[in-house]
């Protein structure tokens, strides 16, 4: 089963981190990434830009209105993924929290909607 890790994380973080850290932390997620690729569960994976390059679109009366900025006004921002092929919500799991991400930030695990896409059951 497909799942989907979010990666949140304060955007400011990066700024006020070391060129050490930095190099560090890129050398985490190239390690993490290889060993996902290496176990047959990765299936994408991407780094977004800031959210000072991200534009919102919603409906007001019927209209789209287009803004600029993220959908979401909060400390922690989407600032990546990896889409996973796991067996199940505990491998999932298990593999978003060896993510670097989670060392820093917070990370979502949310499982991909498969055909036939059927409406969800009333919780």
């Amino acid at each position: 089963m497909q799942y989907l890790l979010m990666i949140y994380s304060e955007e400011n973080r990066w700024a006020e981190m070391t060129d050490a850290e930095r190099q560090q932390g890129v050398a985490a997620y190239h390690a993490y990434t290889e060993s996902l690729d290496k176990a047959g569960a990765l299936v994408g994976a991407n780094r977004l830009q800031h959210t000072n390059a991200a534009t919102t679109v919603r409906f007001v009366d019927g209209k789209p209105q287009v803004l600029d900025g993220p959908y979401s006004d909060s400390k922690e921002q989407l600032a990546g993924y990896y889409l996973i092929d796991v067996p199940n919500l505990d491998a999932a799991l298990a593999w978003a929290s060896r993510c670097p991400g989670a060392a820093h930030g917070i990370m979502e695990v949310r499982p991909v909607w498969t055909a036939p896409y059927e409406a969800p059951s009333a919780a």
